[in-house]
């Protein structure tokens, strides 16, 4: 169904060779000794579907409608050990794509990552029978893994006198990092390559940026890529950020994720996922699928500084690595998803970056979506993305809700509050992602249009 590309340099010769077959050997064994696989830059890639689960929703059209309308997905929580708190909870049907059985051998990203990505395929409309398996690609950004399981088994040995013999013999396979990425794998029968990027929390820009990367290289002819999380599922993350007076804390659940908010005081946590199917132009367009975007810019970089506290030099560096690679002005972008917290400090300095980049009347629509759901960590920058690809076509941009009080740091003229917002057109969205021990991501996408 799909066509291999690789793109290869002969190194004593420096002769650029360009190969197409039908996934077989390309050159004999001796001759790859002397050559490198570079990428070939042209291949334009696109999203031909979407699968999600977020705590408004469960689809795309049905989280889109939350977005639109200010639904928030923040609701009382539970666990154990540190209590009462608010989390953003997914209420999916985890049994549509997987038998009880899975369920308990497995983990709660893996099932999230699972539904997710059996939700891309069957929105992209691939017949996956007819898929050569060994060319799809499973690259799924991923916070933090394990910490869930391992929770669970020193709670479940403590009830036996922390006798070590009833330790879960699925304890390794569940904590292994590249869990949920293999977890799909062996859902879908997926032979080719799987892996999770621990990213922090610009892990779902980075799963997209892997996906594409994969793809130009000729090593994928498909590729699932996004985010996850089971962050609620730990009472460790909990206590962590309320040790740092980093959690969030209001009287009524629905208003507790303030971005850009004069009074905000804290992430509130939440769990989901997002993944997308990714495909190269010409085979997308070859089989006649429909198109949600196509990216055409990314970046990643380090702050260097600090193990939590943002740093919006880096930040700003790359939003504008990210531009240039898109060949783009600032004044191009239409829409800029943020990644603001709703912390005290990361909200204003993300707005600074963003002054930096875009100057300070820009006309740039912004809004932020964790104040809809919760901050999703390994899942929420893909999550963002796809609540905003709809954008494309109905030029609506969802607003920022609990904004009640506007701190004056970050006041821009394009932020989007309390209602939705309708634009002549929205033809680039720039997506940011940004996570602790200073990792910074961005993400461009376009309108696809079949004119260009």
């Amino acid at each position: 169904m799909f066509r291999r590309r690789i793109r290869a340099r002969c190194v004593s010769k420096g002769v650029p060779i360009l190969r197409y077959g039908l996934c077989e050997p390309l050159l004999p064994l001796p001759l790859l000794c002397g050559i490198i696989l570079t990428m070939d830059l042209s291949q334009r890639i696109v999203i031909t579907g979407v699968g999600l689960t977020a705590p408004n929703g469960n689809s795309l059209t049905e989280y889109r409608s939350a977005l639109l309308n200010g639904k928030s997905g923040v609701s009382p929580y539970e666990i154990r050990y540190f209590g009462k708190t608010l989390a953003g909870i997914c209420n999916y049907e985890a049994t549509k794509y997987q038998k009880k059985k899975d369920l308990r051998r497995g983990t709660r990203a893996g099932s999230i990552a699972i539904y997710c990505a059996n939700e891309a395929v069957v929105d992209s409309g691939i017949g996956w029978t007819s898929v050569d398996t060994s060319q799809v690609g499973v690259f799924i950004g991923i916070t933090e893994h394990g910490n869930v399981e391992t929770e669970n088994e020193i709670y479940n040995i403590k009830q036996f006198d922390y006798d070590c013999s009833t330790w879960s013999h699925f304890h390794n396979p569940r904590t292994v990092a590249n869990n949920p990425a293999g977890e799909v794998t062996l859902n879908l029968g997926i032979t080719g390559p799987h892996y999770c990027i621990g990213a922090a929390c610009a892990a779902g820009n980075a799963g997209l940026i892997q996906g594409v990367q994969m793809l130009r290289l000729g090593e994928v002819d498909l590729a699932l890529a996004g985010g996850v999380s089971e962050s609620i599922h730990t009472f460790g993350i909990f206590a962590a950020f309320a040790a740092e007076n980093a959690l969030a804390v209001h009287d009524d659940p629905t208003k507790a994720s303030r971005p850009f908010d004069k009074n905000r005081n804290g992430i509130v946590i939440a769990e989901g996922g997002c993944i997308f199917t990714l495909e190269r132009l010409s085979d997308a367009t070859r089989r006649g699928a429909k198109i949600y975007g196509e990216i055409v810019g990314y970046a990643m970089n380090s702050d260097a500084s600090d193990f939590v506290l943002p740093n919006p030099e880096r930040q700003a560096e790359c939003m504008a690595k990210a531009l240039r690679k898109a060949n783009l002005e600032p004044g191009q972008i239409d829409l800029i998803s943020t990644h603001a917290t709703a912390t005290p400090m990361g909200d204003s300095q993300e707005i600074g970056a963003i002054r930096k980049i875009f100057g300070e009347n820009a006309k740039t629509s912004i809004n932020n979506t964790k104040s809809l759901i919760g901050h999703a960590m390994g899942s929420i920058g893909v999550l963002e993305l796809a609540g905003n690809l709809p954008s494309f076509e109905d030029n609506v941009i969802h607003p920022t809700i609990n904004c009640e009080d506007l701190d004056p740091e970050c006041v821009m003229e394009g932020l989007v509050i309390d209602t939705p917002k309708t634009v002549k057109r929205v033809k680039y969205i720039l997506n940011n992602s940004f996570g602790m021990v200073g990792i910074n991501s961005v993400v461009i996408v376009k309108k696809y249009d079949t004119m260009h």
